[in-house]
């Protein structure tokens, strides 16, 4: 059933470690790539107030991650993330998304306007899975991605139809200091 629901859906959060100077930075680079079905690209019907709360664990780090959908307009969709690693920092980023093509179309990160990551994410694998996680455990697509010209791979359980926004569940990504786990603990779909 799931597998005819997500058929052609490619959706991919990454990690990057390269160009970022801090534990911070990794975890605020980890934005929506790409949102596309087998007939296209749907439009994404977020609403304000939708939202998602996880644990980030960077081994000795760890902290936590909203994601909120504040307003949906004309120019798109403003997604905030806060993040809080605890003794390595806060941050805010605040994401522009094209509601047509789920393009990142700008953004913030704490008040500083920054250039959008260019990563260029390739689908490896996709299986049906259930998988737990602190909210519950749930049916996912297990998406197993790589960003180009690296060899360690980005795994993702993700429901769009039950987790508002990414559809985001869980995922383990390489990180500069280790593995990175995000886990899903709450949503609020509106």
């Amino acid at each position: 059933m799931l597998k005819s629901i997500f058929a052609g859906l490619v959706l991919a959060f990454s990690v990057n470690a390269a160009a970022s100077s801090s534990i911070v930075d990794v975890v605020s680079n980890i934005q929506l790539q790409a949102l596309q079905s087998s007939v296209g690209v749907e439009r994404l019907t977020w609403q304000v107030g939708d939202s998602a709360n996880y644990n980030v664990n960077m081994g000795f780090i760890q902290g936590t991650m909203e994601m909120v959908v504040a307003s949906v307009g004309a120019d798109g969709i403003w997604m905030h993330q806060n993040v809080d690693l605890g003794f390595a920092g806060k941050q805010e980023i605040k994401t522009l998304i094209d509601a047509e093509t789920g393009a990142i179309k700008k953004m913030i990160v704490n008040g500083k306007e920054e250039q959008v990551p260019d990563q260029n994410i390739e689908v490896i694998s996709t299986n049906q899975e259930q998988v737990t996680v602190p909210a519950g455990t749930f049916d996912s697509m297990h998406v197993v991605a790589r960003e180009q010209g690296k060899s360690e791979d980005i795994n993702i359980w993700a429901n769009p139809l039950v987790v508002p926004m990414s559809g985001m569940l869980k995922q383990v990504a390489p990180g500069p200091m280790g593995e990175i786990t995000i886990e899903c603990t709450a949503f609020h779909r509106n």
